[in-house]
């Protein structure tokens, strides 16, 4: 069987068109809890938890220039959010029966706060673990838990 290569377009040729560029996946609404009591809001598009830090956009179609450059060191967790504004009436219901997969876990931060949920990948060794939260209608997706920067991380 033969194939014949197919005809390639003439860029110059007024009229051509060159295939568009796929656009980058969407980007997540994130919340970046500092140590220092800060939360930095924006969109991220290239978060990772095997890297050290993360760019950080103010709008979902801000050039990059205009990000800011975050690093975990310098964060007590990652929370990737449904919205900023969030529901501040809302107090998330922690249930241990969760359809979540994965091992229930409570994590304290110094600053007093806790949080439960599930993760399928807690080792200390690590720089840190994503946890889903208890809550299926917190306005947490997932968060990503600075190892180093936890008071305790208890399994239940």
């Amino acid at each position: 069987m033969e194939f014949a290569e197919l005809p390639r377009p003439d860029l110059n040729l007024p009229g051509a068109h060159p295939t568009p560029v796929a656009p980058l996946a969407k980007p997540s609404k994130l919340v970046a809890a500092c140590l220092d009591g800060r939360r930095l809001k924006g969109y991220v598009f290239n978060f990772s938890p095997l890297r050290d830090r993360f760019r950080l956009f103010p709008e979902e179609n801000s050039p990059a220039e205009a990000g800011v450059d975050l690093q975990l060191a310098q964060l007590k967790a990652v929370f990737f959010v449904k919205e900023f504004a969030g529901a501040p009436e809302h107090h998330d219901h922690y249930d241990t029966n969760s359809p979540h997969r994965g091992r229930v876990m409570e994590v304290s931060f110094r600053d007093g706060e806790k949080i439960l949920g599930t993760t399928e990948a807690w080792n200390p060794a690590k720089p840190g673990f994503f946890l889903i939260p208890a809550d299926p209608a917190s306005n947490n997706i997932r968060i990503f838990v600075i190892n180093r920067n936890v008071a305790q991380v208890r399994p239940l």
